[in-house]
């Protein structure tokens, strides 16, 4: 562990509707990361970088986003006033209170702890769930209106969940990355694609599980099995277009606000 600085993970809920997603960029600082950011360096007086467990678009949520940061040490206790007994670090209890206090209100911290120092958001993630909903009926709730996609058409739900197993596995999903100069490996795997519908509720819930996902990738499988549900390709075909490796022959890219980051998964 560091003697200068402490590392601290947090988990985070956010509306996305507002913000230009999670990475922070240099033409706008309307971000979650750079908001994060901002107030940390506020409550040091010097820069803090947030790491992210991964990045969200534009207009995407997040119920379970992990995030870590390391904190100067010698800062924590000219705040505090006192030297704590793990070397002046701030109590974690102490930083969520901070950021909770000083966030907009559609961003929220809900839990934050020590981490070791090697602790890394992005890089010791085993696995993630995204969901996707779409409302299948003539209008959407006005209460969750900013958090689903209004599709407003019925779909064969046993077609998309025949599709959807044959999606599953580990396949290069070049077929479903957004990013199309992407030069690194797009290969990933897939555990789990579940369908779910309750009984009377005219909303589709698309759950994602994996052990990571490309450039736009959840959002091309969801508009991918939507066509299969409206009849526009066959549940049989996903085989053959993953083998493509060509994103013109996926489906379209479903809109932001139906994607929420549900969960990051750790070995621990």
């Amino acid at each position: 562990m560091s003697e200068r600085t402490q590392n601290y993970r947090i988990t985070l809920q956010y509306e996305g509707s507002r913000y230009d997603g999670w990475q922070k960029q240099g033409n706008t600082d309307n971000t979650i990361q750079g908001r994060l950011e901002a107030v940390l360096s506020r409550m040091c007086g010097e820069p803090v970088e947030v790491h992210g467990s991964g990045r969200t678009d534009a207009g995407v949520h997040a119920a379970g986003q992990v995030a870590n940061f390391h904190l100067p040490r010698a800062a924590a206790a000219r705040q505090t006033g006192e030297k704590a007994a793990s070397g002046g670090s701030r109590k974690p209890e102490e930083v969520m209170e901070y950021l909770n206090h000083y966030l907009p209100e559609d961003i929220a911290v809900t839990s934050c702890s020590l981490a070791p120092d090697r602790f890394h958001s992005r890089l010791n993630a085993v696995k993630k769930t995204y969901v996707y909903r779409i409302e299948t009926g003539p209008k959407r709730d006005v209460f969750a209106r900013r958090r689903q996609y209004g599709l407003g058409q019925k779909l064969d739900v046993e077609a998309m969940r025949k599709a959807a197993k044959l999606l599953c596995g580990t396949h290069d999903y070049k077929s479903f990355c957004g990013n199309r100069k992407m030069k690194k490996s797009t290969v990933r795997t897939v555990s789990d694609i579940a369908i779910r519908q309750e009984t009377g509720s005219t909303v589709l819930t698309l759950y994602f599980t994996g052990n990571g996902f490309l450039q736009n990738m959840v959002r091309i499988l969801t508009g991918t099995l939507i066509e299969v549900g409206q009849g526009k390709r066959s549940w049989q075909s996903m085989p053959s277009l993953i083998e493509t490796m060509d994103r013109q022959e996926a489906g379209f890219t479903a809109p932001a606000e139906g994607l929420c980051l549900e969960r990051v998964y750790y070995e621990e």
